[in-house]
């Protein structure tokens, strides 16, 4: 603990919620000492923080966020806690508990799909306030997931006549043609990502009965060209990955009582190297188009394992220092030349 003036305080938590709040082995408690750099002790059903006084106005905050979560019937994970430690220092006013309240749709297995940050709640509420929605963030965030959850309650809800889901087939590093099978077999790698969900969400027979009537179609971005899309819930995929004319002709197809949501991760082009992406480009054209919004996720979205927040958080910060370094020696040069 720092050294400074050490105050106490007494967090009111009622017994049969201490075990959810406090973790296996304590491992939420020790969790927060770690990030706010306080120390709880728990005695005799009394829980008393020590501390600075900034900081237990934190674990204050902190513990009130987590209890509400445990009254509200949720089983506190690791993943809250480090979610409620970054909103809390951010001063929110929104509760993860009421965010957790969002229940989209549910899966076959009965599991709530739902979000479970900040960021993806202003991410689903921009889906259903506007006609078109671009989501923009790193993996993990959830954006496809969500969309697709939305597409399938708008579809069972009789909003949309039928889900059409879409992503460009580039290749990551591989090479189209030297996969096995016919066009199909060679398409489908690209397209798994999309029908995992719609099973998990939907369920397998559901997904292929409707597919058969022709609902629910999942295919490559080629296959939009000259087609109309009405009464449609369209998600197009991997965004990042399309061309400036690709892209085009996909906002172009969009027709009446149609949603539309595009998502992408700009650090993550499968593109020739320099070449624009059609993500990038339609972001600076559409940027003052009132029915267009637009959801920036960030790693603190990220509801994967921890493991992969930290990944994407390295990644940041590397990208973000070789950008400067790129930037730096371009100046070099300009002034050297003068």
């Amino acid at each position: 603990m720092a050294s400074g003036l050490v105050e106490q305080i007494v967090v009111d938590i009622p017994s049969e919620h201490l075990s959810n709040i406090f973790g296996g082995l304590d491992s939420h408690i020790k969790k927060i000492e770690k990030n706010l750099d306080v120390r709880v002790i728990s005695r005799d059903g009394v829980v008393k923080v020590e501390g600075e006084s900034g900081k237990l106005e934190l674990a204050k905050r902190v513990f009130d966020e987590m209890l509400t979560l445990s009254l509200s019937g949720e089983t506190i994970t690791d993943q809250n806690v480090n979610y409620i430690l970054s909103i809390s220092k951010e001063r929110s006013d929104v509760s993860l508990a009421q965010i957790e309240k969002d229940i989209i749709a549910y899966t076959v297995q009965g599991k709530p799909v739902k979000p479970k940050t900040l960021g993806q709640k202003k991410y689903v509420d921009n889906i259903r306030d506007k006609m078109m929605v671009f989501g923009v963030g790193p993996a993990g965030t959830g954006k496809t997931y969500l969309a697709m959850a939305m597409a399938i309650q708008a579809f069972k809800q009789n909003e949309v006549e039928k889900i059409i889901l879409t992503r460009p087939a580039i290749e990551a590093g591989e090479n189209l043609g030297f996969l096995p099978g016919d066009l199909q077999s060679k398409i489908d790698p690209y397209l798994r990502p999309l029908y995992d969900a719609l099973y998990q969400i939907m369920g397998a027979e559901s997904f292929i009965k409707n597919s058969e009537k022709g609902l629910i179609e999942v295919a490559p971005l080629a296959y939009m060209r000259g087609r109309t899309l009405d009464n449609a819930y369209i998600i197009l995929d991997e965004a990042q990955n399309t061309t400036p004319s690709q892209m085009k002709m996909f906002l172009t197809r969009i027709g009446f009582g149609s949603k539309v949501v595009i998502t992408g991760d700009l650090s993550q082009k499968d593109l020739k190297y320099n070449e624009l992406s059609g993500l990038e480009q339609a972001l600076t054209v559409l940027k003052s188009v009132e029915e267009i919004g637009v959801s920036y996720l960030s790693n603190k979205d990220v509801v994967r394992h921890p493991l992969v927040q930290k990944i994407v958080h390295a990644y940041e910060k590397f990208e973000a220092k070789e950008q400067y370094k790129e930037k730096y020696k371009k100046q070099h040069k300009k002034n050297e030349g003068r």
